[in-house]
């Protein structure tokens, strides 16, 4: 288990656009495995590669249910769908919490680790994580997209609904 250091804003690569992948090797499958354990040790449910400072296309998202942990390697959004607005948080902003508005549905085309192409579809939470990480992959954070900050005593009320 390798628990990667997390880059924290206002760190600048956070805020650039990162680079395909081509290589689907070994080392790939080391960085997600290294990836998954940054994210779990982190209390995470999503963490994209320009978090731990690389500059790639590569995120994961496991939110704790069946779904399982989803890895996306140069992920595209190709349909979204409705609107939910919820509270969101980043690793890369420890302790800063917003109401954000992302569509309720969302589908992307990305690869696996072995560069096997595949589409997904997801809804709710499951399509907020998915869309905050590829919006990382883009240089977007989820703050340029807050409607209103939440104290951690609202974050609370949001839990409990």
């Amino acid at each position: 288990m390798a628990v990667l250091p997390i880059v924290t804003f206002p760190d600048k690569i956070l805020e650039q656009k990162c680079d395909k992948v081509t290589a689907f090797d070994g080392k790939l499958a080391k960085l997600l495995n290294n990836m998954y354990d940054t994210m779990i040790e982190a209390d995470g449910v999503g963490l994209a590669a320009p978090q731990i400072g690389l500059k790639k296309q590569i995120a994961i998202v496991d939110i704790g249910d069946e779904s399982g942990t989803l890895e996306m390697i140069n992920p595209m959004i190709i349909e979204t769908k409705g609107e939910q607005t919820g509270p969101e948080g980043c690793l890369s902003f420890p302790g800063v919490y917003g109401e954000v508005n992302r569509p309720y549905f969302v589908k992307i085309k990305a690869f696996d680790r072995k560069g096997r192409e595949y589409e997904l579809e997801a809804e709710d939470f499951y399509a907020r994580a998915i869309q905050h990480e590829i919006d990382h992959l883009n240089g977007v954070l989820f703050t340029k997209k807050v409607t209103k900050y939440l104290s951690e005593e609202e974050l609370e009320g949001y839990e409990e609904v």
